[in-house]
């Protein structure tokens, strides 16, 4: 299925800023990276690591007896991640976000321009692609930073599933060599969807969220399995804002210090 952002690895590598050119660049004009930033630049929290759990599909695991990997297949670099690319087919259910994730390097709180992060959850009804769904890759993709260290996605609203508030995992890189190779990630961790609004937006969709409504009903954030155990501050901070627009239309931000 055609994709306006998805044009291949042959175009997307050699647009890729590296962490440690990114670093270098910065020594070079004399930034400091570290204590000698303002205060205000410091003003950030680790974000803890968090399990990927059994549907990552990045080459860790296995479905069948296959190994599952999007990361090695080409298209998966892309922003629009609601729909299937290569030989998967099919469009997830839910209401459509625009979200934002600035990559920050941790203490030194600066953007991690270059860095790539692959992000995967379920849709309206708690089903993960490649796994629930074999026949489908939607809601799957990698970003690469800009300089701003800013990565956008087009997606949905995760759904809420028994036993787990809602959420979407992350992986982060170094680059996107590292991410298709199969290199270790920087970090690997979960994204929190805010109590304040989580609630209005599934009721606002009705019958597209029923079960997720049901479900969060029985599972506040502080008694999640994963998020639970966090402070306050990396809970705050792992915790993307959600605001609405006309028409609907919903943004996400969420900000990723990687220590």
């Amino acid at each position: 299925m055609p994709h306006s952002d998805d044009h291949g690895f042959q175009h997307d590598l050699p647009n890729l800023l590296g962490r440690r050119r990114f670093m270098g660049l910065f020594g070079g004009l004399g930034v400091a990276v570290g204590s000698g930033l303002p205060a205000a630049a410091l003003d950030c929290v680790a974000v803890p690591r968090e399990t990927a759990g059994p549907f990552p599909a990045d080459g860790t695991n296995r479905k069948d007896g296959q190994i599952v990997d999007i990361l090695r297949q080409e298209g998966v670099i892309r922003r629009d991640i609601t729909t299937s690319f290569g030989p998967y087919s099919g469009t997830a259910g839910g209401s459509k976000v625009t979200l934002d994730i600035e990559l920050q390097d941790y203490p030194g709180c600066m953007p991690l321009a270059g860095a790539a992060i692959y992000i995967w959850h379920c849709d309206a009804d708690g089903a993960y692609s490649m796994y629930n769904v074999a026949g489908a890759n939607w809601l799957r993709g990698l970003g690469v930073a800009d300089e701003n260290g800013v990565v956008t996605f087009e997606t949905t609203v995760p759904g809420c599933y028994r036993g787990r508030w809602p959420h979407i995992h992350f992986e982060v890189f170094e680059n996107v060599e590292a991410a298709i190779s199969g290199a270790r990630p920087m970090l690997t961790s979960q994204i929190a969807l805010p109590e304040a609004e989580i609630g209005d937006i599934y009721e606002a969709y009705g019958t597209v969220y029923a079960r997720s409504i049901q479900n969060l009903a029985n599972i506040p954030l502080e008694r999640d399995g994963i998020f639970r155990n966090n402070s306050a501050e990396e809970l705050k901070q792992q915790t993307m804002t959600l605001t609405e627009g006309a028409v609907g239309e919903i943004s996400g931000r969420v900000t990723i210090p990687v220590a």
